[in-house]
């Protein structure tokens, strides 16, 4: 929505190509999120009566200070109407700040049951929502959106029902005192909105420069001024270069704000001299009704009716521009409605299963997948893993590994086929439960940003210190930990940067340790790390896979022959599948991954190669 205080009274053509088209259905889903709260809203109506007949009212005692009191000479008259206009005004305040109150009241409550709603939503939505979506669309609708239904219940909806009221109020007050003056006052009122509508137009155009030119400042401080950001400007040395373009939006900045202060200001001059033209009118009109036609109109009632004519200034300007706001409040709606219709494409089925406990155990039964219907990412993929033994899947970069492991915890389902956990279909287990039991380490470690502590606390909050000590024993990341000044408590940084890429992914190891799954994935989990930090997390997997039914994604042959079979993907199908040595001399694709990505490492390998037939093979590096 535009921002507070400039004239909304025109649509801009984008404005007017989205329009909403404002059904019954709509109105009747907007005023839903009101039924709650439907008896404050009816205190908001009655404060907003009783404080528009309320503001009215010293206008009508001028009237009377007037003629009972000054022209009268009346003093004891005088203080008494003063006083009651005095108490009036009071009175009319304090409604005021009771519509006020409540108004918050209302709109900040909607506001919360729609982030909650639109939050757990979300929450919901498959993992395809999060990477087809636009992240600062989604924001948008959480925070901005959301947060517009509050102007949109404290203006929009109560400005229609203030407006109305004081309108028909005064124009009632206007009428009682006479006829031929109300006419001509409520002729003029129309006009007072040309020049509003005109310097409207104006402002709104330089605002949008205003947030275009704002919009690229913002852009130019998230990029040089973030981590890597920053650190790739001094690398380069192009600080002065930054800066000149950074000072060249801001110039410009600075000369639309002045550009649109300056439209503000020849508005309020316009319309200044605009708003006399009303009341001199009726000063006319009323002094040759009294002077010409021998009147029995009183200087008071003159003054009444002036004051009144002002009071309709604003709500005619407003209700004449109320079907913009109406339209930008129904596409705001429109938006939030929009993914609140979007549907949960992954859930709890009805009789989703339960089971007491989980061995791990993993089949694939002619699996077809594609993230959309043009081009499929697997296509009739068959295995089985069996509870305490390990695979690794190798393959091209892009041949649909990861896509693989995400369709066990039902980050996406299946297309056609069937994958089985336990022996029981995971679109038919309880989501918690199946993801409960799928640990996940992956090559982009995310951390939040707090404490160690915190961030292995994620998997189980009521872990103890020493279950806590023991899942980082295993990971072999304590004895970093604890040589830190604050051990666990030390802090991590904004996504872990104060830590290295081996120490958060050892972090990451024993945080899904912690949450003691039955099935561990370890998803390219050493591929960016350096050859030392790569050999502590070996020791760290190695007796995890010995213990636990485990995949492993991996493009280091270190990795892959701690497994007890290699599965190789290509374009979306199983290959090969075997022991190492058999697939290097088969020849096939294999082969060339070897050739080309493992042997780097074959020396240091190849006492493990010599081991004799029927030996585990495990390599330990460094």
């Amino acid at each position: 929505m535009p921002p507070r205080g400039m004239n909304r009274g025109f649509m801009t053509e984008e404005e007017k190509q989205s329009t909403p088209k404002v059904t019954k259905e709509l109105l009747v889903r907007v005023f839903s999120y009101l039924k709650p709260y439907w008896k404050q809203m009816v205190l908001v109506l009655c404060a907003i009566i009783v404080s528009s007949f309320f503001s009215l009212l010293p206008s009508v005692l001028t009237g009377k200070i007037i003629d009972e009191g000054l022209i009268n000479r009346d003093l004891d008259m005088l203080i008494k109407l003063i006083v009651m206009s005095l108490l009036v005004t009071f009175g009319a305040n304090m409604i005021g700040v009771l519509e006020s109150y409540l108004n918050t009241w209302i709109a900040q409550h909607i506001t919360f049951d729609m982030r909650n709603q639109m939050y757990r939503h979300l929450q919901k939505m498959s993992q395809s929502f999060f990477t087809s979506n636009n992240q600062g669309d989604i924001i948008t609708r959480m925070t901005s959106d959301i947060s517009g239904v509050q102007q949109v219940i404290t203006n929009t909806f109560t400005s229609i029902l203030s407006n109305v009221i004081t309108l028909v109020v005064a124009v009632i007050a206007m009428y009682q005192k006479n006829w031929i003056l109300a006419t001509m006052g409520i002729i003029i009122v129309p006009l007072f909105t040309i020049p509003t509508r005109a310097a409207g137009k104006t402002r709104w155009s330089l605002t949008r420069e205003s947030q275009a030119c704002n919009d690229e400042i913002n852009g130019i401080l998230n990029e040089t001024l973030s981590v890597s950001g920053q650190l790739l400007v001094k690398l380069f040395g192009k600080e002065d270069y930054e800066y000149e373009k950074y000072e060249k939006a801001n110039r410009r900045m600075i000369d639309l704000n002045v550009k649109e202060s300056m439209a503000g200001r020849w508005f309020r001059v316009v319309i200044t001299t605009f708003t006399s033209i009303g009341p001199m009118l009726i000063y006319l009109v009323g002094g040759i009704l009294i002077m010409r036609y021998d009147s029995d109109l009183s200087v008071g009632d003159i003054t009444v009716l002036v004051s009144l004519l002002g009071r309709m200034y604003g709500p005619v300007n407003s209700l004449l521009n109320i079907q913009v706001d109406w339209l930008r409040s129904m596409a705001m709606f429109t938006r939030i409605f929009d993914y609140f219709d979007m549907p949960v494409e992954i859930e709890n089925a009805p009789d989703a299963v339960t089971p007491e406990s989980a061995t791990g155990a993993v089949e694939f039964e002619h699996v077809c997948f594609g993230y959309d219907d043009s081009r499929m990412i697997l296509n009739d993929v068959s295995f089985s893993l069996e509870s305490g033994h390990s695979i690794a899947i190798v393959g091209p970069s892009g041949s649909g590994k990861s896509t693989i492991v995400n369709l066990i915890p039902r980050l996406y389902d299946v297309n056609s086929g069937c994958v089985r956990f336990d022996g029981t279909d995971v679109r038919k287990l309880d989501l918690s439960f199946l993801r409960s039991n799928v640990g996940m380490v992956s090559q982009e470690t995310y951390l939040f940003n707090g404490t160690i502590r915190d961030n292995l606390l994620y998997a189980k909050s009521n872990a103890t210190q020493e279950e806590i000590e023991e899942a980082c024993k295993k990971a072999n990341i304590h004895d970093f930990i604890v040589a830190q000044e604050k051990g666990y408590d030390t802090e991590v940084g904004n996504r872990g940067l104060k830590l290295s890429g081996g120490e958060k992914q050892r972090i990451s190891i024993a945080r899904v340790l912690l949450k003691d799954p039955a099935l561990l994935v370890f998803d390219e989990a050493t591929s960016a790390l350096d050859s030392i930090s790569e050999s502590k997390i070996q020791e760290a997997i190695d007796p995890l896979i010995d213990s636990r039914t485990s995949i492993l994604i991996a493009h280091r042959l270190s990795t892959i022959l701690a497994a007890d079979e290699i599965i190789v993907v290509k374009d979306g199908q199983i290959v090969e599948r075997g022991k190492h040595k058999d697939l290097v001399k088969a020849g096939g694709v294999y082969t060339e991954l070897y050739e080309t990505q493992f042997k780097a490492g074959l020396e240091n390998m190849q006492p493990m190669m010599d081991k004799p037939p029927g030996h585990d093979y495990k390599l330990r590096e460094g």
